[in-house]
């Protein structure tokens, strides 16, 4: 299944997009800046499957005009369960960019832009010059995302936001024919582009880099958008394309931003219950970081290799329950016919798993962490009613066996173990800026490769809310 979609999708959106990003970079000479930001877990899959399109990342990366920032290697949710496991994808993710671009990452996006001051402190320690994070507006209130904030707990690291409106103009709207916008043409865009940096600093477009021929087709014209849409940017006075880490060098924060609690770019709830949301999700995503002292004491690259790539965070998105305001977007690349069936499989094949791992780590032999100790303490009411709703949804018992659900023997007989592997979305962004005073240029920067991305960049000083326009790309 690997295999497949990501060939459908390499021929539909990575191939021609980044064609046409390299004839942009080269007809405007290099005034058009792209960042992108690529699991690791994806670019094994380029590697294996269509090495054409990773060649394709790599002559976008020679151009100088594309960075590509760092994220965990595995699409995960390490941060929230395990922030050493954490570092040491980051550790890896960062390697094999080098290794493939020749870069080193110096802005970082979490997986699913999942973010808060905890977070801003840890990748502050890392090194990482300035992090990319969802413009919510719960968060921000009267301010505006195109600003650089510093971080409440942080010393320098910069804080760059995501201008979700903008951005979802492209990503979500462009086809929309119900849209009163419709159509969205690129002369239209840019001069929103303009307002918004008019009172801004830097307008930051982030979006999965699938929008671009996948989630919107070739026939709705989004090739021929991007492909006016830097002319139609240049044109407008005082606007430039830089990547984020230009960006980030150019801006001074224009005041703290204190983020306690998580906030992500998924769904209305800008949130983490797209992942653990519910009982069945909580039960699997425990279930599964219990095996991590286990894992670790195994010291087999195979069985740590399989249980990081369990942790993709897409297995737990496809467990999401809420189908009513946002199930669309869950059923993008989604194999399964319910969250149920989701949860079932996971937990199956985190089941055999873990028999795998007796052999080479027994339970009794490896004290669990802490984490781990404290919640095998509390009741286990939560994983009861995870493992009663998935069986009855789809008329499996899901048996229990210590921390892991066994396999059912009816669920055992219908069901095929999903692949261990999961690839994740690239996704890019752009950016436009403001210029500073005495500056004839435009600048623009865009980065992911799961989205696109572009920074704005303003000319004055003065600040004023940004306009509630909810662009997608």
């Amino acid at each position: 299944m690997n295999c497949d979609i990501l060939l459908k999708v390499a021929q539909k959106c990575y191939l021609p997009m980044n064609d046409l990003l390299l004839q942009l970079i080269r007809k405007y000479k290099k005034k058009f800046k792209v960042s992108f930001s690529i699991s690791g877990v994806c670019l094994e899959q380029f590697e294996q499957y269509a090495p054409e399109a990773l060649d394709s990342f790599r002559a976008l990366a020679e151009t100088g005009c594309v960075e590509f920032l760092g994220e965990t290697y595995y699409h995960s949710l390490a941060f929230l369960h395990s922030p050493e496991e954490f570092k040491v994808q980051v550790a890896l993710h960062a390697k094999r960019i080098h290794e493939l671009f020749g870069q080193k990452p110096v802005v970082f996006r979490n997986s699913e832009l999942i973010y808060n001051n905890d977070l801003a402190r840890f990748v502050e320690g890392m090194g990482y010059a300035a992090i990319l994070a969802e413009g919510a507006d719960h968060v921000l209130g009267w301010r505006s995302p195109n600003f650089a904030y510093l971080p409440t707990p942080c010393s320098k690291m910069k804080l760059l936001l995501k201008n979700y409106s903008l951005s979802d103009d492209i990503a979500f709207r462009f086809s929309n024919r119900g849209w009163s916008e419709y159509p969205l043409t690129a002369q239209k865009y840019a001069k929103w582009l303009h307002n918004a940096a008019a009172s801004s600093d830097v307008v930051n477009l982030f979006m999965d880099y699938e929008t671009f021929g996948e989630h919107q087709g070739e026939s709705s014209g989004i090739f021929d958008f991007m492909r006016a849409l830097p002319e139609h940017v240049f044109a407008q006075p005082g606007i430039k394309f830089v990547t984020l880490s230009e960006a980030a060098k150019q801006l001074t924060p224009t005041a703290k931003l204190d983020v306690p609690q998580f906030m992500s770019w998924a769904d209305a709830e800008r949130d983490l219950t797209a992942w653990n949301g519910n009982d069945m999700q909580c039960d699997a995503l425990e279930a599964l970081y219990r095996l991590e002292a286990r894992v670790k004491a195994s010291a087999s690259p195979d069985l740590l290799m399989v249980w990081r790539r369990l942790q993709t965070s897409d297995h737990f998105y496809y467990m999401c329950t809420k189908w009513f305001a946002d199930g669309d977007v869950h059923k993008y690349f989604n194999p399964y016919g319910s969250p149920y069936d989701a949860y079932i499989n996971f937990m199956n094949v985190l089941g055999d798993f873990e028999l795998t791992l007796d052999q080479s780590a027994p339970a009794d032999a490896v004290p669990p962490p802490a984490a781990a100790k404290k919640a095998a303490a509390g009741p286990r009411e939560r994983k009861t009613k995870a493992a009663d709703a998935a069986a009855k949804k789809t008329g499996a018992v899901a048996k229990k066996a210590g921390a892991t659900t066994k396999k059912a023997e009816t669920a055992k007989a219908e069901k095929k173990p999903a692949p261990a592997k999961s690839g994740t979305a690239k996704k890019g962004a752009a950016g436009t800026q403001k210029k500073p005073a005495g500056k004839a240029t435009t600048k623009a920067s865009a980065a992911k490769a799961d989205a696109g991305k572009t920074a704005a960049k303003k000319t004055a000083a003065a600040k004023k809310p940004r306009k509630k326009a909810e662009p997608g790309a």
